[in-house]
C-alpha cells in the first residue's frame, strides 16, 4: 500500500519534506521550492486521496493511518513541513516516533481546528457544511476552500489564483480522501501529547488568518516543550504563496539553527 504514495525529491542537502494542506495536492509548493532546492534536498509528497496518489486510500481515512502509510518516504534526519491538514499528519508522525526527524515545521496549522467555548478555530457548522456540499459539487467545493484560506491577505486574489493553478496540474483528489480530511479537522485533538516531542518546532503562522485565529497562535506554540514561532503580520492561511521571500527566510534560519 505504501508504494501507491507519491513523493517527488529535487535538489542536495538537508533532507526537508513538505506535506501538503486538505484539497490540495504537492504542486502547491512549487514557486518556493524552485529557491530552496538551490540549498536544500526537498520531498514533496501527496497525501493519500489527493494529486498523484489520489488511487492511494487506507479502508479507514484517519490521522493515524494516513500518517502510517506517509511515514516510509521520509528519509531519516529529515525536517518534516506541514500546512494545515498536513501539520497534523507531520505531528502525529512526530508522536508516533517512528521516524528519526530533526525537527518540525507547522504552518498555519493547530493541533485542534475547531472552536469550542475555551478555542478559537472553524466553527464545527462550517466543517459539515463542506461535508455536505462535497456530495453535490466537490469542484466548487474546494473553491470555496481555497478562497477562506486566502481571506484576509491583502494579495488575497492573486493567492487564490496561484493556489488554483498549483492544483489544477494534478489529478483531482478522491471524494472519500476529502470527507476524511474533514473529518479529521473535525474531530482531532492532539493538544495534550505534543509535549511529547523532544524535537524543535517551528510554528509559522499568518497574523489575518481566519482558519487559525491569531488569538489561538500563542496556545499552540504553548503545547510544545521546545519550539518557536514566527509570524507573518499581512499574511493569511498561506503565507508561503502571500509571502515567498520571507517564508523562505524564516524557513532557512531555523533549519540551518538546529544542523
Amino acid at each position: 500500500m505504501t508504494n501507491c504514495i507519491y513523493r517527488h525529491q529535487t535538489g542536495q542537502g538537508k533532507d526537508l519534506v513538505f506535506l501538503h494542506g486538505w484539497g490540495v495536492n504537492s504542486g502547491v509548493w512549487q514557486g518556493i521550492n524552485q529557491v530552496l532546492q538551490q540549498d536544500y534536498r526537498i520531498h514533496t509528497i501527496d497525501l493519500p486521496g489527493f494529486g498523484l496518489s489520489h488511487q492511494c486510500l487506507p479502508d479507514e481515512y484517519n490521522l493515524q493511518k494516513i500518517s502510517t502509510l506517509v511515514e516510509p518516504h521520509i528519509p531519516a534526519g529529515a525536517i518534516l513541513i506541514g500546512w494545515s491538514l498536513g501539520g497534523l499528519v507531520a505531528n502525529q508522525i512526530a508522536l508516533n516516533n517512528q521516524v528519526q526527524l530533526a525537527g518540525l515545521i507547522n504552518i498555519a496549522s493547530s493541533p485542534k481546528f475547531v472552536s469550542d467555548k475555551n478555542w478559537q478555530g472553524i466553527n464545527f457548522k462550517v466543517l459539515q457544511m463542506f461535508s455536505e456540499q462535497l456530495q453535490e459539487d466537490f469542484a466548487k467545493t474546494l473553491e470555496r476552500f481555497l478562497a477562506i484560506q486566502a481571506m484576509g491577505s491583502q494579495s488575497a486574489r492573486q493567492d487564490i489564483k496561484a493556489l488554483n493553478a498549483a492544483v489544477a496540474q494534478y489529478p483531482s483528489p478522491n471524494v472519500n480522501a476529502l470527507i476524511g480530511g474533514l473529518q479529521i479537522l473535525e474531530y482531532t485533538d492532539l493538544r495534550q501529547q505534543l509535549n511529547t516531542i523532544e524535537i524543535p518546532v517551528l510554528n509559522c503562522f499568518g497574523r489575518l488568518d481566519s482558519l487559525v485565529p491569531a488569538k489561538t497562535q500563542p496556545a499552540i506554540t504553548e503545547c510544545y516543550t521546545n519550539s518557536q514561532v514566527v509570524t507573518f503580520e499581512k499574511a493569511s492561511h498561506a503565507p508561503f504563496i502571500s509571502h515567498p521571500e520571507d517564508f523562505i527566510k524564516a524557513i532557512k534560519g531555523f533549519v540551518d539553527q538546529i544542523h
